[in-house]
């Protein structure tokens, strides 16, 4: 069945709630057919307070319930950052392990949008950073609709991110129970002459630019690493000692960034080193707030022309 993004988060909070009645939803705006189906009591439309829902869902989280907190924008989550990083993500290790905190936490991060620079911001870095969270970056409904069924199934806190532009898109999205397994990563294109491993909406522009190249007789394999937090590193090391090539491209600013992030778990390994032909290459916006002329935001977000650029300044280097 053809879904958008946003269905096939829906369709995957119907069945999570039918399956497990201890599955609750948090937020300010709920979907109604949601709410219609499981009343205000396990679908609640709450206060514009994001530090008030994530404290709320920690403590239910400990008493057994599975939560799920939908924050809206990664801008609104950074009123909450406190109950995350210092509750959410040490207490269970704080217990010893002997209570579970399951908890899903659902940000949507809004590059691309016309939102200007408070409304355009990934965030994903930042909470990829706090160990005892799970962080997963879903580039389409049918691994949305998957990851979220994963999230609120495991029994750690999880953050899920959303690319903001990516809901018109739609992808056929099976009518069953399958869940994409939480740190396990998709090869979404086989290559032999460069790896690019692209995060979120920005596999879009990486597909593109293989598409492109393969004109070029350049063939580029792309990875979509899907979960950031466990990150699938062997998968990508596999793929980089193929190629000799490594790209990655990311919507973030570089400093500290997921891209920064894979490509030092690339460099750190003595077989990855040996294979690589060329450097290793980042594709990411400056660091920069995003501005809001569209002329401008589409100046500093990375595309598929760009991506082709830096493949074929790799494929090029002796």
């Amino acid at each position: 069945m053809k879904m958008t993004y946003a269905a096939a988060l829906e369709a995957a909070m119907f069945e999570e709630m039918a399956h497990d009645p201890r599955v609750y939803m948090m937020s300010t705006s709920v979907p109604a057919a949601l709410q219609d189906a499981y009343g205000p009591v396990r679908v609640k439309r709450m206060p514009i307070s994001e530090a008030t829902m994530t404290g709320i869902a920690v403590g239910s989280a400990g008493c057994g319930f599975r939560p799920v907190v939908h924050w809206r924008s990664v801008t609104f989550a950074f009123m909450a950052f406190d109950q995350v990083v210092n509750q959410a993500c040490k207490i269970r290790y704080m217990f010893g392990g002997q209570r579970d905190f399951p908890i899903v936490f659902r940000a949507s991060y809004g590059n691309g949008t016309r939102s200007a620079a408070q409304h355009s911001q990934t965030g994903y870095a930042l909470y990829a950073h706090l160990a005892g969270l799970k962080v997963v970056l879903p580039s389409g409904a049918r691994d949305a609709k998957g990851l979220l069924k994963s999230a609120i199934r495991d029994n750690n806190p999880v953050v899920l991110f959303e690319p903001g532009r990516i809901d018109p898109l739609e992808e056929d999205v099976p009518d069953d129970d399958d869940a994409v397994p939480i740190g396990v990563a998709d090869i979404k294109r086989t290559g032999t002459d460069v790896t690019v491993v692209a995060l979120g909406y920005m596999l879009y522009a990486a597909l593109d630019a293989a598409q492109q190249l393969e004109q070029e007789g350049i063939q580029v394999e792309v990875i979509d690493p899907r979960t950031l937090v466990p990150l699938d590193v062997a998968c990508i090391r596999r793929s980089v000692q193929k190629t000799g090539r490594l790209i990655v491209v990311d919507e973030s600013a570089p400093t500290c960034s997921m891209a920064s992030e894979i490509s030092a778990v690339v460099a750190e390994d003595w077989d990855c080193c040996r294979a690589l032909r060329a450097p290793v290459r980042r594709v990411t916006m400056p660091a920069v707030p995003v501005p809001f002329s569209p002329p401008l935001e589409d100046f500093v977000l990375p595309d598929a022309a760009r991506v082709a650029e830096a493949i074929r300044a790799l494929v090029a280097y002796t």
